[in-house]
């Protein structure tokens, strides 16, 4: 797809006349693209990494602006200012020179080829990717004049069946007023338009929506993303291929690991933790991993979501596995040493690798934690912040002391559907208060980049007041030591 070789100086047909004549006979005629064809251009090493780079920062500052900005014309300020610094566009009714153009257009099209390959490593990295993609496109079009976004849906061929007037009525009955004022409607498969089906903003009829033209956004994002999705599944089988050329493969892994959605990575915060330091470190854990480690305390048990969660969580702060296996043994102290050997001792070695398949497994990030299979009864893994029901997360709230007003703004967040804004939030507002105990003048507020990992908030939260975890006794290591080995021989005493 890519040629590694020095960029080849071309000429532009045309250079002297009217710039959109020049454009238009060039190899990027508008500024808005679907992405169908691979680029057949020659991109030096140089230019490889930083085009991917520049294109990283516009999709990270939309997360950003996802998650921090207040209102749309915030976040729309927001999106331009990050691709008028890393990626700018210009229409082909800018006087800038034809070569300026094209380069800019250029740019964009082999840097999202790039991360393409880049993101399709792991199925949360083409998650991210595909979101953000799809953002930036949706901006992109809200932005664009009307004859750049009639040329893009051409180009989409988004197969619309226009809805006549004269057959409104027989379609639509009396809901036909409620397109009044619209000019053109398109009848599509409800598939394509959920999001607006869940804004009940069209019409159903046997299983059709009817899509005004305003809304025609949602049908492009719709194929871009059924397209981008094929494409980076595609990409993920061809990617060991890469391994081949040296000076590609550690670009691509550095950018996938430069998002805020890639694999965490331990900063060692709490120093050793042992299976005794677990509660004090307790404090610093977010809302999940809180509610997990209490109903631990209370039921002397968590089903396997919860255990996946809060071990792989632990494993992360640094728990080893000798300790993990007396910490859970400890907590599941309802049951034999025969039960927890053969129901509950194998997974926990198993997420350290060292059964199995022995991969080496990271703790859960926010997105997944939201995303993952929402808890059912009896269980108590997922986020509070969109899973527990609003008198429920202002109950949780209030027992970190937070004021009501605080407590309102968290859950109106979370309220609103941004569950890592309001996570973000609390730990801000966590921060703050320890700063005024601590502090005769404290800062007036604190503002931190969106939470991405629960490990991460740990990591913020437990700042620089380190506590000293006790030192492992003799019987902890000797406790260890016999799970490690499966045989439960006298493990029961230390209880």
């Amino acid at each position: 797809m890519f040629n590694q070789r020095a960029v080849k100086k071309e000429g532009y047909p045309g250079e002297q006349t009217a710039v959109p004549e020049v454009v238009r006979r060039s190899r990027y005629p508008c500024r808005l693209s679907m992405y169908s064809d691979a680029p057949d251009v020659e991109v030096s090493i140089e230019e490889f990494e930083t085009f991917a780079l520049d294109r990283l920062q516009v999709l990270r500052a939309i997360e950003d602006a996802q998650l921090r900005a207040k209102g749309e014309d915030d976040m729309r300020k927001r999106v331009n200012e990050a691709l008028e610094k890393h990626m700018p566009s210009h229409t082909n009714r800018s006087k800038l020179p034809p070569r300026q153009l094209v380069g800019e257009r250029r740019k964009d099209h082999v840097s999202h080829f790039i991360l393409r390959l880049a993101f399709s490593r792991t199925e949360e990295l083409r998650g991210w990717f595909l979101r953000y993609e799809c953002a930036l496109l949706k901006h992109r079009f809200q932005n664009a004049d009307l004859a750049e976004k009639q040329e893009l849906l051409s180009s989409a061929q988004l197969r619309l069946a226009h809805l006549s007037p004269a057959d409104r009525g027989a379609k639509l009955g009396n809901a036909s007023s409620f397109y009044a004022q619209q000019e053109q409607l398109f009848e599509v498969d409800f598939e394509r338009v959920l999001d607006l089906v869940g804004r009940s903003q069209v019409v159903l009829r046997a299983g059709r929506a009817f899509v005004p033209q305003s809304e025609v956004a949602t049908l492009l994002i719709h194929e871009f993303r059924h397209t981008l999705t094929q494409a980076l599944s595609v990409c993920a089988k061809a990617l060991p291929q890469m391994g081949e050329d040296e000076r590609l493969l550690p670009v691509l892994q550095n950018l996938s690991n430069q998002t805020a959605r890639s694999e965490y990575q331990s900063t060692g915060a709490a120093g050793a933790v042992t299976a005794e330091s677990v509660v004090g470190l307790s404090d610093s854990f977010p809302l999940c991993m809180q509610h997990l480690h209490s109903q631990l305390a209370r039921d002397h048990h968590l089903r396997h979501g919860g255990r996946m969660q809060l071990g792989l969580f632990l494993k992360g702060i640094g728990l080893g596995l000798q300790d993990a296996l007396v910490f859970w043994r400890r907590a599941f102290s309802a049951m034999t040493d025969d039960q927890f050997q053969k129901g509950y001792a194998y997974n926990i070695r198993h997420n350290y690798g060292m059964e199995g398949k022995r991969a080496d497994y990271t703790p859960y990030s926010c997105h997944r934690v939201i995303m993952s299979n929402p808890p059912g009864p009896g269980d108590h893994h997922g986020c509070p912040f969109r899973h527990f029901s609003s008198e429920r997360l202002r109950a949780a709230l209030h027992k970190d002391s937070l004021p009501d007003p605080e407590v309102r703004e968290v859950a109106d967040l979370a309220q609103a559907g941004h569950y890592q804004v309001a996570c973000t939030r609390h730990l801000e507002l966590r921060l703050l208060h320890r700063r005024q105990n601590n502090q005769p003048q404290p800062d007036a507020d604190i503002r931190l980049s969106a939470v991405t990992s629960p490990n991460q908030y740990f990591d913020l939260c437990l700042g620089c007041t380190k506590p000293a975890p006790p030192a492992a006794g003799a019987d902890t290591a000797s406790t260890a030591a016999a799970i490690l080995s499966g045989a439960p021989k006298a493990a029961a005493a230390i209880y």
